[in-house]
């Protein structure tokens, strides 16, 4: 394929980690400073422009693999956040950060009291190298109207006192939390890694995707895995994950959920939830032992469904269905479509139905596979307002039979970037029913502990510049995916990576033959 033409946005990076440690003075002292300079440019295109001059020798970097997690990938500075921490090896530091001034080099220092306690002091560094960050890229300037550089030194006294790692990291989550936005958040080491084994496409567990509901905080399914510990046990999309082994999940983020739900082939999990779909009463909760499993993350299944015709001609459809944007997508995708053209079909149903997304360099990539031309697929916007598209260039379809995409609820962040750029560039109708509704970029930063940082860098709005967050895509043509009672259309020819034989009853399905239809004959027509 052709490459996108990217004048402002690095999409190349997928997912890595590693670990670093700080030393701390066994006798305390009176305030040390660092002092800093730093040359401003005002922030845009997702790059920083703050250079660190820094006046004494800066810590060892830590490893930076900005990744990219339902967004796009942002190169951060790290000479900003070295120069920022080597404050923290004193017994007492200071922090030195640029003014926003472009046409001035400016400093302002920020005092604060190291901790005595070696593995607070090093949460500290934790701490201070996820407030350069948010401070650097979060896409919100005045950080939800407040003191971003006091924030700082609040959490860092509230610090102070404390003996674990655990206490001190509840302090970063509680100085994150007030930017007011769930999807800028921090996690473990070892969330990280699992976060890492989701995207590789291979996990031990029950086969449930969940997300944090912007509106309610709440923990929902967003798919099961099909044939899954979850999908055997009716466990549906929109159900609330109320408890994990008798714990409750209030205030547990979407990472820390899955990775309770994680566990060695063999053993079990017990998990209460909540039907969305019913009133809220007792009856509608109900605990629930899954057996974890090797759980195999396919982004990609496909069958060829014969259909025939109003005029009696009958013909072959592909039928995929995208479960999820890992680093394979686009490459499975392509190979997908190739073994179907040499089959012989002549018309297209892409099903992204609760896909919650991943990877959205992969979406990017799977809507160059149906497009050609130069078309938009993506606008972003920054934090300054500066509206910037992702463009093709002189892209070359792999097919252009006619083409119909599945939505639903829990078709989410890259199923909607994708959906939006298949529909708004005249390629697809949509057929379902509304769209998640995630128009928020996130970056994903490994620090220097092995933890990670994601935030959110940009919104992005559709092609026909619609702005997809908690609103969602409305679809072309409703539709349920109730089984029909009607008689099964008889020979569904299966490839080997095959979809269930439900297929050939899925109202949506037919639905999406009735549009196909629609398409042939208006293009007969013309």
């Amino acid at each position: 394929m052709d490459a996108l033409r990217r004048p402002i946005l690095d999409l190349n990076n997928p997912c890595p980690i590693s670990s670093i440690c700080t030393q701390i003075p066994q006798t305390p002292t009176s305030i040390v400073s660092y002092k800093h300079q730093f040359s401003c440019f005002s922030f845009s295109r997702y790059r920083s422009k703050c250079k660190g001059l820094p006046l004494a020798q800066a810590l060892p970097k830590a490893k930076a693999n900005p990744q990219v997690e339902n967004g796009v990938s942002v190169e951060s500075n790290r000479k900003l956040v070295d120069s920022i921490a080597k404050g923290l090896i004193g017994l007492a530091a200071a922090v030195a950060v640029c003014l926003d001034s472009p046409a001035m080099a400016e400093s302002l220092t920020i005092a604060f009291p190291a901790s005595r306690t070696h593995e607070v002091n090093a949460v500290q560094r934790t701490l201070v190298e996820t407030w350069g960050l948010i401070r650097e890229t979060f896409v919100d300037p005045t950080f939800n109207h407040q003191d971003w550089d006091s924030k700082l030194q609040q959490t860092m006294v509230e610090m102070l006192p404390l003996r674990t790692a655990d206490a001190a990291y509840s302090k970063i989550r509680g100085m994150i939390s007030t930017l007011g936005d769930p999807f800028t958040r921090i996690i473990s080491p070892k969330e990280y890694q699992s976060f890492r084994i989701g995207s590789d496409g291979n996990v031990q567990g029950v086969g449930i995707f969940v997300n944090t509901e912007p509106k309610t905080g709440h923990l929902v399914v967003l798919s099961c895995v099909e044939g899954s510990p979850a999908a055997r046990a009716g466990i549906h999309v929109g159900d609330e994950l109320v408890e994990i082994n008798g714990e409750r999940l209030n205030g547990i983020s979407g990472e820390a959920a899955a990775q309770k739900l994680r566990g060695h082939v063999g053993t079990s999990v017990s998990v209460k939830v909540h039907n969305g779909k019913k009133l809220a009463i007792d009856s509608s909760f109900r605990e629930v032992r899954l057996p974890r499993e090797f759980i195999k993350l396919s982004p990609i299944s496909s069958a060829i469904i014969p259909h025939r015709t109003p005029d009696g001609h009958v013909s072959k459809t592909g039928y995929v269905k995208l479960l999820a944007f890992s680093q394979t997508a686009a490459a499975d995708m392509k190979h997908a479509i190739h073994e179907l053209e040499n089959q012989g079909v002549e018309s297209y149903i892409l099903d992204l139905r609760n896909n919650p997304g991943g990877l959205v360099k992969a979406g990017l990539d799977v809507a160059q596979i149906w497009l050609d031309g130069d078309e938009t697929l993506v606008n972003t916007i920054d934090r300054d307002g500066n509206m910037l598209p992702i463009n093709m260039i002189n892209g070359h379809a792999l097919t252009r039979d006619p083409l119909v995409v599945l939505v639903n609820e829990g078709s989410a962040s890259a199923s909607e970037i994708l959906a939006g750029a298949l529909h708004d560039n005249g390629r697809a109708k949509l057929i379902g029913n509304r769209t998640f509704g995630k128009g928020k970029i996130q970056s994903v930063t490994e620090l220097h502990d092995g933890s990670a940082l994601f935030i959110t860098v940009a919104k992005y709005l559709s092609p026909a510049l619609h702005d997809i967050d908690q609103v969602g895509i409305t679809p072309d043509v409703q539709c349920t995916t109730d089984m029909l009672n009607s008689p099964k259309e008889p020979g569904l020819l299966r490839k080997k990576s095959a979809v269930s034989s439900t297929l050939e009853g899925d109202s949506c399905i037919l639905v999406a033959e009735h549009e196909l239809d629609n398409q042939e004959s208006k293009g007969s027509a013309s």
